[in-house]
């Protein structure tokens, strides 16, 4: 049965966020995330809008704000790498072990990974052209949310990018996402916390009103298929 989904569970934790989860399921939760976010989350069209056109115009410096696995700073190094463009990647998040996991695999990708929060950033005067997050806003509550696009807004250079991406809350989301990881529970997924935790994030996710309703003047929602949100906001040259 579908939960009810006309507000946000924020009050619903996700296991993989607890300290004390079993070590061997987190890091194979973080393996398969490449995978699953490679499909659900478009990494192509963030790349393509985003990063590219950036990129064209000469090294670029990204900043992924919990990062996890660091899975989607994997995919743009390859990219970029792919095409011949440069650019200093840091993926950046305060869990010890998704860091240390991500280094350990990072697969000669070169990107550097930093347990540390936007914050600590911001207040050691640190600058990026493309700041991004996948799947970050739904664990944060409003004054956390508040602080991140602060934080983010005083660590994008001129001329640079914020682009904030999750999933957007709804009854398709949550059944389609039920319904297309099912076949996988007890193989692919087995032994890690992403079918659970996805639609525990799903319940926490935000609805593009409700996201638009929080977004401080300049900042932009954008909504795409499937059940995806965009929060951006572009640092003006002048």
């Amino acid at each position: 049965m579908t939960p009810d989904l006309r507000q946000r569970a924020v009050d619903l934790p996700e296991l993989m966020d607890d300290p004390a989860a079993d070590l061997r399921m987190l890091e194979r939760t973080y393996q398969r995330f490449e995978l699953v976010n490679a499909l659900v989350s478009r990494p192509g069209l963030l790349y393509r809008r985003h990063v590219r056109p950036r990129a064209r115009r000469g090294e670029v410096r990204i900043l992924d704000i919990g990062a996890g696995g660091g899975d989607l700073c994997r995919y743009m190094a390859r990219r970029l790498r792919r095409e011949g463009l440069s650019a200093r990647i840091t993926a950046l998040d305060p869990d010890e072990r998704a860091i240390d996991w991500a280094r350990t695999h990072d697969g000669s990708a070169g990107v550097d990974y930093r347990c540390a929060d936007s914050a600590t950033l911001a207040a050691a005067g640190e600058q990026f052209d493309i700041i991004v997050s996948n799947h970050l806003l739904h664990h944060l509550d409003s004054a956390e949310l508040a602080a991140l696009l602060r934080d983010s807004e005083t660590l994008v250079a001129p001329g640079g990018v914020v682009a904030h991406q999750d999933i957007a809350r709804g009854r398709a989301a949550y059944a389609l996402y039920a319904v297309g990881t099912a076949p996988f529970a007890k193989n692919f997924l087995a032994g890690s916390f992403i079918r659970t935790d996805g639609l525990r994030s799903i319940r926490r996710s935000h609805t593009a009103t409700e996201l638009d309703a929080l977004a401080p003047d300049g900042w932009q929602v954008r909504s795409a298929l499937p059940a995806r949100l965009e929060l951006r906001w572009e640092h003006p040259l002048g």
